[in-house]
């Protein structure tokens, strides 16, 4: 028998394991930025796509059975799918898939995080996996998932939730969940407006993460019982969850570093702000989430770009960015990047500032430009003397402003 504390015993887990990534959500408070495209599939850290983070775990931890479920503005997230993520071996049985809302059930398009899950277990008897783990395509963070199901394991869990300890005053926005101390979960609530603090903490909460494993036998006959069930918004959070814990094992798994036991990162970039923070995050000298950890790579899609160039050395047209992270491709002529983060093959022309700032790729800033705290969305063009993040009021009139004062700007807007 082999300890379950071994390597080996935790690879044997992953291997029959099931991963279903669920990126069919509108991602509307991210306004604009999902006008045209799915959550999963916004541009982040440089070079990135959001869903390239699960879908790394994924891979680092030895899960090779993925399926993608999308549904709403799916083409681009499809497309970095095919191009990206197709290298793994089918005649092993290893794949990453993407899964198109079909309405196999009936005529409904999927009504909840659970019921994306009903409507395609065919997909789940038909590997007949040991477990399935169910996973949000919009959250980046770095983790292994080997642990997590180890820990379901050695509990002999229905269902495992991975949780993270958050701010009280922002446990609002999540699941929050009361704990024993052996980690069983004894109370949920989605989304409260009196968030439960953890004990001895008044100031945190615990909260989904909105990643969870289940007993592959367990998850289909829960989920077609509440697919019969009238009440029911056939969510995970609203119902699953809530309603198993009475009668059944759930545990909950801290997100933490296992060696140190912090707890690690992890960021809902459910919103402008958030996003902003999130990518603007990435530039410190030591950023939480390293991009440039070899042991545990982020995998993409990489178009084949030269480096970034800066050039002009000419008095007041210097070429030049202090603080910043440039991808690819990138050409700053004469123009003086700051505390920014620029996407693939943008260009900064001469004399132009921008400070603060997330440009996503192929945005073109024109001649004699300032730019700060501003998020310019992928291939915006922006004309020559454009101010913009001086003057929200004079902002607003043409593109988003957030509560926290940072300036969406999109092609339609220019």
């Amino acid at each position: 028998m082999i300890p379950k504390k071994s390597g080996r015993f935790v690879s044997q887990l992953t291997r029959t394991t099931m991963a279903m990534i669920m990126a069919g959500g509108r991602g509307s408070r991210l306004e604009d930025l999902t006008a045209i495209r799915a959550k999963p599939a916004t541009p982040f850290g440089g070079k990135f796509r959001i869903i390239d983070f699960p879908l790394s775990n994924c891979v680092n931890s030895g899960i090779r059975q993925v399926y993608i479920l999308t549904q709403y503005k799916a083409q681009s997230l499809i497309q970095h799918i095919n191009r990206g993520w197709g290298y793994l071996r089918g005649e092993f049985g290893e794949f990453i898939q993407v899964v198109p809302a079909q309405q196999q059930i009936d005529e409904n398009w999927y009504k909840g995080t659970a019921d994306s899950i009903f409507q395609n277990l065919n997909l789940i008897r038909d590997r007949n996996p040991e477990h399935v783990l169910v996973l949000a395509g919009d959250h980046i963070y770095k983790m292994d998932y080997g642990p997590m199901i180890a820990h379901h394991t050695e509990n002999n869990a229905d269902i495992t939730v991975g949780v993270i300890r958050v701010p009280l005053h922002e446990a609002t926005g999540f699941g929050v969940m009361s704990i024993d101390e052996n980690h069983r979960v004894t109370g949920f609530e989605e989304k409260p407006a009196n968030p439960q603090p953890v004990p001895g903490n008044p100031d945190v909460a615990m909260a989904s993460m909105g990643i969870y494993v289940f007993n592959t036998r367990f998850l289909l006959e829960t989920l077609e019982a509440d697919a019969v069930n009238p009440d029911s918004d056939h969510d995970f959070g609203k119902n699953i969850i809530p309603e198993s814990i009475k009668n059944q094992r759930v545990f909950a798994y801290p997100f933490h570093d296992v060696k140190t036991r912090a707890q690690s990162y992890w960021r809902d970039v459910g919103t402008v702000d958030a996003y902003f923070r999130a990518n603007l995050e990435l530039i410190y000298v030591n950023p939480e989430l390293n991009l440039y950890d070899a042991e545990w790579p982020i995998w993409t899609y990489q178009e084949q770009l030269p480096p970034a160039k800066f050039v002009l050395d000419d008095s007041g047209r210097v070429g030049m960015a202090t603080n910043s992270m440039v991808s690819g491709g990138c050409i700053v002529s004469g123009a003086y990047v700051r505390q920014s983060l620029l996407f693939s093959s943008v260009t900064v022309d001469e004399g132009s500032e921008v400070i603060q700032a997330v440009i996503l790729p192929e945005a073109k800033i024109g001649k004699h430009c300032r730019i700060t705290r501003a998020i310019i969305d992928k291939r915006c063009n922006i004309p020559d003397g454009t101010v913009i993040g001086e003057d929200h009021a004079e902002d607003a009139k043409r593109f988003r402003v957030t509560a926290e004062g940072v300036v969406l700007v999109c092609p339609h807007m220019l």
